[in-house]
């Protein structure tokens, strides 16, 4: 029997990738990302006004989320 992980259980989950990673070395490897992109020149770096755009969006976002789950 085939298993996709190390200790030969076969319970669904998976060794491999970023998401199975320890969250500090998901942050160095995101970090190094960023740091790299910004050496480059091709990082996107906000101007407020973009930046005010996006918390208005997470938080109609996020009003809409509480709205749909208290309802139920």
């Amino acid at each position: 029997m085939a298993s996709n992980n190390q200790s030969g259980l076969n319970s669904g989950k998976s060794n491999r990738g970023f998401a199975s990673m320890d969250p500090e070395r998901q942050r160095q490897i995101a970090s190094e990302g960023g740091k790299a992109a910004h050496e480059k020149g091709t990082a996107h770096e906000f101007t407020s006004e973009e930046a005010r755009e996006a918390g208005r969006k997470g938080g109609m976002a996020r009003s809409a989320n509480r709205k749909k789950s208290s309802s139920m």
